[in-house]
């Protein structure tokens, strides 16, 4: 069992989802059925020349402080936020470019209730410590709220789609005041708290801070190293769907902060130690959410 907040956190960034001596036999893919329209005209959240509907933070300059309360401050807001978070030209075309060499958030300043948010995202060559070794990681954290950096000096509070080769889709709540249900069963090839979505499991609750500090992807629907992969993030007030190129492998609901339902927020991207480029990130209105079937 985890013992600290501390410990918890930092194996979600520290090492890959799957332990590795015994992988699992792959679920067969969930499907989509009644997909929803759009309720309402499209909101491009990156304009494809510059940042400026977007507020970054950075952590500290060593990102291996972050789970260590030291005693110096982060880096904040600030005009080195410019050399980890920038617009660009990737394969011909407008992309938001992360560093990753220093810890941070890129949070957008709409708030969003109710909408289908559609992203393309591929992986670059950069890796830096601490994970230089471990797998990519980067995150689409929504229902983002509170003060930046709030979350080890480097977050906002937010409820996290994980971008994480091997964990692509897997939930996390950032921040001890977040918690999310799902369904989930027991996974013995998973590193602790060892519990992987599943339509046809038990309901779990994760909370930030605890032993249940995640619940891992159904299924890795996550292309090879170098190509585009698309993400779709469906919420309605407090639950949500997550969808990794077209195949559907996470369902939450009762998203909470504090107890209290969370049903809104904003958009916030990582920094955590890999290269990282986005894309076509657009967002739409919608008032129902798609249904999962299971094979």
């Amino acid at each position: 069992m985890l013992k600290t907040l501390a410990f918890t956190l930092a194996l979600a960034v520290a090492a890959p989802a799957l332990a590795t001596p015994a992988q699992a036999a792959p679920n067969p893919p969930l499907a989509l059925a009644d997909v929803p329209k759009a309720a309402g005209p499209a909101v491009a959240l990156f304009n494809g020349r510059d940042l400026k509907d977007w507020d970054a933070w950075l952590g500290y300059a060593d990102p291996a402080l972050t789970y260590k309360r030291p005693p110096v401050a982060p880096i904040g807001a600030g005009p080195r936020s410019a050399e980890i978070f920038k617009a660009v030209v990737e394969d011909g075309r407008p992309a938001l470019y992360v560093n990753g060499k220093i810890w941070g958030s890129l949070v957008h300043k709409g708030d969003f209730r109710d909408y289908h948010l559609r992203l393309q995202y591929k992986w670059g060559k950069g890796r830096w410590a601490p994970r230089e070794a471990q797998a990519p990681n980067n995150g689409l954290l929504y229902h983002s709220h509170g003060a930046p950096g709030a979350v080890w000096g480097t977050w906002s509070q937010a409820v996290e789609f994980e971008i994480m080769t091997g964990s692509i889709g897997m939930v996390v709540p950032v921040g001890e005041a977040i918690s999310a249900t799902a369904t989930a069963v027991d996974d013995s090839t998973l590193i602790a708290p060892k519990l992987r979505f599943s339509p046809a499991g038990r309901a779990v609750t994760t909370k930030g801070g605890t032993a249940d500090w995640n619940i891992e992807a159904y299924s890795d629907a996550e292309k090879p190293a170098g190509e585009w992969n698309t993400l779709d993030l469906y919420v309605l007030g407090d639950r949500a769907v997550h969808v990794v190129n077209g195949v559907p492998v996470m369902e939450v609901r009762d998203l909470k902060a504090d107890g209290a339902p969370l049903t809104h927020g904003a958009i916030q991207l990582q920094s955590e130690g890999a290269e990282t480029f986005f894309r076509d990130i657009v967002l739409e209105p919608i008032t129902s959410l798609p249904k999962i079937v299971a094979p």
